[in-house]
């Protein structure tokens, strides 16, 4: 059972917020999109890597091709905690949806942009250089991206439902990635090598203008979050608060306790999906010698699973809690991350199909909860910032490493299973973080009041003070 509420932090009953309906949908459906291009971007400049490195890098040697493409993409994790640092104390000052309005403007400006870059038989070494320089603006944006959108959706969804409205986020994910890379497939089976090197490759960059106007526009219509708005609002009220600027220092060292909870989170969260996701289709490839079409169509498969049961784990998550659909995952991982990765290596397509859907139905036990459970371990004064900075670095460090880390440790040691390893290792790591922290569903976010789907609902609420003792009992 949730800890109760203290007596004396509980919210008057005046503060209750009662939402809106049209704009929770309207603020999931902006957050959404933002992620879904991100991820756009990652499938099609995954899948399309090949075409890319004889674009910008004409060596001649197709694996320092490949390496160059992948270098300049490695780069948008450098520069997404300096992102993170920018925009995240910026969503706390500012507002939440001026910040998102710009790294929508940003991402789909970047995507764009290579679009457009003259190849390296035309401008020389300018080419893979203003591909690098796009690379930055993608990740710098990127960094106040997921904590931005996470904490919009958390901050307008009502307690009682946060976790299947913040599921849609990485709902966006799944269908950006399958968006982008089943694009590529398309084009290229209709396409000859030489008219997609020519012209062809450009085309999945340049929809990211119109998808971008398409969010901005979105991201424009939402009013500040119900949550941020309240602070703004007892900061007006209070003349020592205001103009007072939230540091660093206190994001980081005054939320310690939280800010490592939150990297653990990640990181478990981070390797198993980019284990999953981004190189397991290498490892079907380069290490089992499989088919590389018949290896990506797979992947492409467990994604259209994994997004038929994400809004329903959502859902689950606000029934029994986010801890407990966390550990499920975690104890997964830690359990059956050995037997699928032998299914996989057996070699035979049900054997891989059966081994990778049950760790992409384990993900969903992340890619469900985590949306609602992050921005919940910030108070609002402090939860944009405080949980971009903690999810950028652990994303940097740990997520957009796995894949180099894995093919590493695989050539040092020559052991095939040391994927199943590193993601119990992940799971360990999870597990621990899901034992410290504290539940959060169907409880109001730390430092805002509590949020209600209708007015019954408040007037309930409001009756249970001096009853109940506690919104959390009441909640629990």
């Amino acid at each position: 059972m949730p800890t109760p509420i203290p007596v004396d932090s509980r919210p008057k009953p005046a503060d209750i917020t009662v939402t809106d309906p049209a704009m929770v949908r309207r603020a999931v459906k902006a957050a959404a999109l933002g992620n879904a291009m991100e991820w756009f971007d990652f499938g099609v400049y995954s899948y399309i890597a090949v075409t890319l490195g004889k674009v910008f890098f004409p060596s001649g040697d197709p694996t320092a091709q490949l390496l160059s493409t992948f270098g300049a993409f490695a780069a948008a994790f450098l520069v997404r905690p300096i992102g993170g640092m920018v925009f995240g104390p910026l969503g706390d000052r500012i507002g939440r949806q001026k910040i998102l309005a710009i790294t929508m403007i940003m991402m789909a400006a970047g995507t764009f942009a290579i679009g457009l870059i003259p190849s390296y038989a035309t401008i020389g070494i300018w080419a893979p250089a203003l591909l690098f320089l796009a690379r930055l603006v993608q990740g710098f944006s990127t960094g106040g991206e997921y904590g931005g959108a996470s904490t919009f959706i958390a901050e307008y969804a009502p307690d009682k439902r946060r976790g299947f409205f913040g599921s849609f986020l990485e709902f966006g994910t799944l269908a950006g990635y399958i968006g982008g890379a089943g694009l590529v497939t398309l084009m290229t089976a209709l396409l000859s090598a030489d008219d997609l090197v020519a012209w062809g490759w450009r085309i999945p960059f340049l929809i990211a203008g119109p998808m971008g106007i398409i969010g901005l526009y979105l991201r424009l219509r939402l009013e500040e979050t119900p949550a941020f708005a309240q602070l703004e609002k007892e900061a007006r009220a209070d003349q020592v608060a205001r103009g007072k600027k939230t540091g660093l220092k206190e994001m980081v060292v005054g939320q310690w306790r939280a800010m490592l909870l939150c990297v653990a989170l990640v990181l478990v969260f981070n390797v198993t999906d980019y284990m999953l996701l981004s190189y397991m289709p290498t490892y079907l490839t380069e290490q089992l010698k499989y088919d590389a079409t018949h290896g990506l169509l797979v992947v492409l498969g467990v994604m259209v699973l994994m997004m038929c049961a994400q809004l329903f784990m959502g859902r689950l998550t606000d029934r029994v809690g986010r801890r407990p659909v966390i550990a499920a995952g975690c104890a997964g991982f830690l359990a059956l991350s050995v037997p699928a990765l032998l299914l996989i290596r057996q070699g035979s397509l049900l054997a891989i199909a059966l081994g990778m859907g049950a760790l992409g139905l384990l993900l969903v036990c992340f890619t469900s909860s985590m949306p609602s459970a992050l921005p919940a371990l910030f108070p609002t004064r402090v939860r944009y910032g405080s949980l971009s900075i903690g999810f950028n670095i652990s994303v940097s460090l740990f997520g957009g490493t796995t894949p180099l880390v894995v093919t590493a440790l695989i050539g040092a040691t020559g052991d095939m299973m040391m994927p199943a390893y590193y993601m119990m290792a992940a799971a360990v790591v999870g597990g621990i973080a899901v034992f410290f922290m504290t539940e959060s569903a169907r409880r109001p976010l730390p430092g805002s009041p509590p949020s209600v789907s209708t007015e019954e609902e408040a007037r309930e609420l409001r009756a249970s003070y001096g009853s109940k003792g506690s919104y959390g009992r009441m909640a629990a």
